[in-house]
């Protein structure tokens, strides 16, 4: 492969870029290259380049729902913080694919937008959010986001609605299209600022009292199984405080997994197979992880 940061001198590019220092976990091995393109046309040209040169391509959002392998990541890698873009036109704000879920909660609470505090504590983004209809406290992406701007595989650049994103259960079309959502339209209510401020709080109030917070994770970790809540199961399983290497189920909420001492992605993985082979055994459910895990072993 060429060497792309002379290819795209006006990119932002790094070669052989530890993910580590991207990811929530802390862990994750290197990427071949990782650009952060500003704007829609430099992803553009980049998602053509690899396709014309058959480069295995990967777009993280801010990395959060998600353990990279400590092998790293083939070929190109891009991560799309520098698209952060907010704007609000009467009731619907639209935000790049980069910008942060929380700040776009937070932009939604000042224009006086309601229907978006269910996800002031959700640290994904914009493009991650709707990449897995990222939910909290009753609320889903779904219930608000009315289309999405996707670049497809083969260069295409089209708006899904909400219909067409077919979303589910921490999924959407995108999952199965591998698109790259490039930004996305959420139509809200108007509300009172204060009413919607004070139901943030109190969800991010009732967020850091039972989560984690203070130590890396890759939040929540499993899925809700029909019938069951996963974090119960855990608890019920006695399976909070186990540790291997530096991955530790956490003793806060047994649904997190938290990195407490250097733990690798190969720490994490073994935590979550005993954690599904403890439960499984148990309890005859077999745990589902709503974590992505992608790279090379």
């Amino acid at each position: 492969m060429a060497n792309l940061m002379n290819e795209f001198p006006s990119i932002e590019i790094k070669q052989d870029e530890p993910l580590m220092h991207y990811t929530y976990t802390h862990t994750g091995g290197p990427a071949d290259w990782l650009a952060f393109p500003k704007n829609v046309d430099e992803v553009k040209q980049l998602v053509d380049y690899a396709r014309i040169h058959q480069v295995p391509l990967t777009v993280l959002g801010n990395a959060s729902n998600l353990i990279v392998k400590d092998g790293g990541i083939e070929g190109l890698v891009l991560i799309l913080t520098k698209m952060d873009a907010i704007t609000v036109d009467h009731n619907e704000v639209t935000a790049q694919a980069g910008a942060a879920y929380i700040k776009t909660t937070e932009v939604a609470r000042d224009h006086s937008l309601t229907g978006l505090e269910f996800a002031a504590g959700i640290p994904g983004s914009v493009g991650g959010a709707i990449f897995m209809n990222a939910g909290a406290y009753g609320g889903e992406t779904k219930m608000v986001a009315s289309s999405a701007t996707v670049l497809f595989p083969d260069g295409k650049i089209k708006k899904l609605s909400n219909q067409e994103l077919d979303f589910g259960y921490r999924h959407s079309s995108i999952q199965d299209s591998h698109g790259i959502v490039l930004d996305a339209t959420f139509t809200l209510q108007a509300g009172d600022h204060d009413e919607i401020a004070a139901k943030m709080k109190e969800l991010n109030e009732r967020r850091a009292a039972k989560q984690p917070l203070d130590l890396p994770s890759c939040g929540s970790v499993f899925k809700r199984p029909q019938g069951y809540f996963a974090g119960k199961l855990i608890h019920d399983a006695g399976l909070q405080g186990y540790t291997a290497g530096g991955a530790q189920v956490s003793k806060k909420h047994a649904g997190f997994i938290v990195n407490i001492d250097h733990g690798t992605a190969a720490d994490y993985v073994a935590v979550i197979h005993h954690v599904q082979a403890t439960v499984k055994k148990k309890y005859g459910v077999a745990l589902q992880t709503e974590v992505r895990i992608i790279g090379r072993n």
